[in-house]
């Protein structure tokens, strides 16, 4: 019996202490990385979003565990000098509420950004998605075909591939490691571990002097934002299938970059075929760079938008 109230103390104590530290965690992340811009409320849900520039209105969407901030490290500042430039984070990453706890879908995100933009008077934008945000936009130029004024797509996901979800996803987006797990890595992993998941992410490229530093890697690993982001993850291959078929509707200008070195979102399973899948789609494949063009070829990346620009009569 004394053997059995030890152990349960034990176990009570290292909950305790692990949600402290998860608390604690995210408090410090916060305060060192606090909020860029402003907030709108849409459906009842609070969306952040970064707003700087004129011109042509052009809305950025991140990718998988990112936040405004991976394109304000430098990307939105070079937009700005000739665009309207609108940056949301997506539900449940950054600052922006989750829509639920069963993982929003493609669509859900979608709906929420369109709204959030028209809100901000960009009733027709421009759309660039990167990776995961690549997937959101091809959804809201499916479901929105009269909200957009033309599509620019970064190693965007967008196809069916045939690897499994990884165990890193699965455990995240299952029950026990919603409750259990999630908090545990929020507490006990270091910043630093993020900024090697984003080194990998880079290859063969490497990430930007300063940006680690810039990007928020306590953000990422803040509860809420683990669970959004792996329950969306895991939903994200069934989401793509259904997505697929619709793709021969997108009526707008469409431009698509992918380098040929990525091993994240392979060229070859999704912006090959994605390109033959949309009338009038471009593709520009990239020699040699991974799955951030938008940091390892930022020129490559512009004048991919301003392509979009000029085809869609806006410049």
């Amino acid at each position: 019996m004394k053997l059995f109230l030890l152990l349960l103390g034990l176990i009570v104590f290292s909950v305790a202490l692990t949600l402290w530290k998860a608390a604690r965690h995210e408090r410090l992340s916060e305060e060192h990385w606090p909020p860029e811009g402003e907030f709108l409320t849409i459906g009842g849900h609070r969306v952040h979003y970064v707003l700087r520039g004129s011109g042509p209105d052009l809305v950025l969407i991140h990718g998988a565990s990112g936040n405004t901030r991976d394109f304000t490290f430098a990307m939105v500042d070079r937009l700005a000098e000739r665009y309207r430039v609108i940056v949301f984070d997506r539900p449940g990453l950054g600052y922006t509420d989750r829509i639920n706890r069963i993982g929003a879908t493609l669509r859900q995100q979608a709906d929420l950004l369109v709204r959030a933009a028209t809100e901000l008077g960009a009733e027709r934008p421009l759309v660039f998605g990167h990776s995961y945000g690549g997937s959101v936009a091809l959804a809201w130029a499916v479901h929105h075909p009269e909200r957009l004024s033309g599509l620019t797509l970064s190693a965007a996901a967008s196809n069916p591939w045939s690897t499994g979800l990884g165990t890193y996803y699965t455990v995240l987006s299952h029950p026990i490691g919603q409750s259990l797990v999630i908090p545990a890595l929020t507490a006990w992993v270091p910043d630093r571990v993020v900024d090697d998941t984003i080194d990998s992410v880079f290859l063969p490229d490497m990430a930007p002097e300063g940006y680690h530093t810039h990007i928020g890697a306590g953000l990422t690993l803040r509860r809420v934002s683990m669970r959004a982001n792996a329950m969306q993850r895991a939903k994200l291959l069934e989401e793509i299938k259904a997505q697929v078929p619709r793709y021969g509707e997108i009526a707008v200008p469409v431009e698509i970059i992918h380098g040929d070195a990525d091993e994240t979102v392979p060229l070859r399973v999704h912006s090959i075929p994605l390109s033959q899948q949309i009338a009038g789609a471009n593709l520009t494949v990239l020699d040699g760079i991974g799955h951030m063009p938008h940091h390892a070829v930022p020129e490559a990346t512009d004048a991919a938008i301003d392509r979009t620009t000029s085809r869609a009569g806006l410049r």
